[in-house]
């Protein structure tokens, strides 16, 4: 469906419904760059925690990102597998497996950044900059409402 004017009116007047298809366009064309590097959104989530926060116990990066810890070790095993991460064993507790980002790590976060970013400016073309400001604002207070800090 191409044309948001065919869909009922008492839908488009939903704010719920408007972020969730939009969010779904701006999910699946973002989707897309990550499938054409062989990627998904978790192996940049790892690759940004671990550039943002330094090394991270894998539990740890699990915990941090709302992400099973199972996952976490499938797709920091492609990431070292890519050069992207090295993994240590933890010299506090042996039984720890400590994860960094590499160079190569780096330089592959910012591709999959500069995606993002033109990504976010197709979807966002309508607005202006200052639109994009005030959007941006807005958008990051219903996140921390929807996502509130636990430490």
């Amino acid at each position: 469906m191409d044309s948001g004017h065919a869909l009922p009116p008492s839908l488009l007047g939903l704010d719920i419904y408007l972020l969730s298809r939009v969010g779904k366009v701006a999910r699946g064309r973002f989707a897309d760059r990550l499938g054409a590097r062989g990627l998904r959104l978790w192996h940049m989530a790892i690759l940004a925690a671990l550039a943002d926060f330094g090394a991270h116990a894998q539990r740890d990066l699990a915990e941090r990102l709302g992400i099973h810890p199972s996952d976490v070790a499938k797709v920091v095993d492609e990431l070292a597998a890519a050069g992207q991460v090295e993994r240590a064993r933890d010299d506090a507790d042996r039984r720890r497996m400590t994860v960094r980002i590499t160079r190569t790590g780096r330089a592959a976060l910012t591709a999959l950044d500069k995606d993002a970013r033109q990504v976010g400016d197709d979807i966002l073309a309508p607005l202006n900059s200052q639109e994009r400001a005030q959007l941006s604002d807005l958008m990051r207070r219903l996140f921390d409402h929807a996502y509130p800090p636990t430490d």
